[in-house]
C-alpha cells in the first residue's frame, strides 16, 4: 500500500481489526520510509451499483462521495470519524440489501438525511440545504420549522 504522506510503496500493517459494523477490515499501516502511520479500510468487492442522477445520467456508486458529503456537513460538530463511518456503512448496507443494480440518487440522499437527522440536527440542515437546493431563506426557515415540529412530536 502506498504511503499517503510520502508516496513510498513499502508500508506494513501494524494492526488489523474489523470495523464496528463488520463490513470492512480496518488496517493501521506504518510507512518504512517516513515513519508515519495511516489507516486503510478493506471492503469486499461487490457487483458495481449504478446511481441514476437527477438528470438521468448514470454513474458508478462511490462510497467516498457519500463520505465526503457527510464529512462536510459535520464540519466543526462534535461527531467522530467513527460515527461518520458508521452512518456511511449503514447507508451502504441499506442500499445493498435492496439487491438492485441501479439506485436513484434521490434514494441515497434521503437515506443520508434520515441518518444525519438522528446523528446531528445541524449536520442534517447543512446537508439538506445543499441536497434540497434551497432557493431562498424562506425555504431554509421552513425546513427548520419542520425539523422543530418533528422534534416536538418526539421523532
Amino acid at each position: 500500500m502506498k504511503c499517503q504522506f510520502c508516496g513510498n510503496q513499502d508500508t506494513r500493517v501494524i494492526d488489523t481489526r474489523p470495523t464496528e459494523e463488520g463490513v470492512a477490515i480496518r488496517r493501521r499501516r506504518l510507512c518504512d520510509k517516513c515513519g508515519k502511520k495511516f489507516t486503510t479500510f478493506e471492503y469486499a468487492y461487490n457487483i458495481p451499483l449504478m446511481v441514476i442522477k437527477r438528470d438521468g445520467t448514470r454513474e458508478n456508486f462511490e462510497r467516498n462521495k457519500i463520505l465526503n458529503g457527510i464529512v462536510m456537513s459535520c464540519n466543526k460538530r462534535p461527531i467522530t470519524f467513527g460515527q461518520i463511518e458508521g452512518v456511511v456503512a449503514d447507508i451502504e448496507n441499506n442500499i445493498s440489501s435492496l439487491m438492485l443494480k441501479e439506485v436513484q440518487s434521490k434514494q441515497i440522499g434521503e437515506l443520508v438525511m434520515q441518518k444525519l437527522k438522528l446523528l446531528d440536527e445541524v449536520a442534517y440542515v447543512r446537508f439538506a440545504s445543499v441536497y434540497k437546493q434551497f432557493k431562498d431563506i424562506d425555504t431554509f426557515f421552513k425546513e427548520l420549522a419542520d425539523l422543530k415540529t418533528e422534534k416536538g412530536k418526539g421523532h
